[in-house]
């Protein structure tokens, strides 16, 4: 993403996991968010624009910033797995960043595909007591995927026009949770031209 972007392999259960990590300017990050991407079999990888605007907007928030390549994309060794091992996957990284930085909050953040990664790793962690401090969830995979509930805090960002993820399955499935929804009026699925809403709102939005 730029010239201090730091790649480490982590080696995972179906093999080395690639991954990148940025580091907020600050001296002293703030927390660690975990940045997840779209479907693998459909062209999603770390470098993603949509996962790295993510990046970027963690980054400024002061948070260390960590994506990582799915199962067989890139480096990444394994299969895809239809978002169990990549959970499990997840859940690895999650372990090793939070060693690395201890008694760090940790935020989870995803794109489309890794939407359904992400809350289901939320799952997880509130079965271990230790959930994330938040979720940022792009493009969300509700009505492709069987998405669990979310926290209300949750932050959901979606494309008025998103034709591969109808904004009206993202719709039904907040609506019970009353979950309210950021929409950006013109957007696709990929935000072509839009990026930049997206970083501005994760900006405007994380502290309230």
């Amino acid at each position: 993403m730029n010239a201090q972007t730091q790649s480490f392999i982590l080696q995972g259960a179906a093999g080395p996991l690639e991954c990148k990590l940025d580091l907020p300017p600050e001296a002293a990050p703030r927390g660690i968010a975990l940045i997840a991407h779209p479907h693998p079999l459909y062209g999603g990888t770390l470098d993603n624009k949509v996962v790295q605007t993510l990046a970027r907007a963690f980054i400024a928030l002061g948070y260390v910033s960590v994506r990582m390549n799915f199962r067989g994309v890139g480096e990444s060794g394994g299969t895809h797995d239809n978002g169990h091992g990549e959970t499990d996957d997840m859940a690895q990284l999650h372990a090793h960043m939070c060693a690395q930085y201890p008694d760090l909050p940790v935020a989870l953040s995803g794109f489309s595909f890794g939407t359904f990664v992400q809350s289901q790793l939320q799952k997880r962690l509130e079965q271990q007591h230790q959930p994330a401090e938040r979720l940022v969830l792009v493009g969300c995979a509700a009505g492709k995927w069987a998405l669990p509930e979310v926290p209300a805090n949750t932050l959901l960002i979606h494309g008025e026009q998103d034709d591969t993820i109808p904004l009206t399955d993202v719709l039904d499935w907040a609506r019970p949770q009353d979950l309210p929804v950021v929409v950006i009026p013109g957007a696709d699925h990929f935000f072509h031209r839009k990026l930049h809403h997206i970083k501005q709102w994760v900006l405007d939005l994380w502290s309230r």
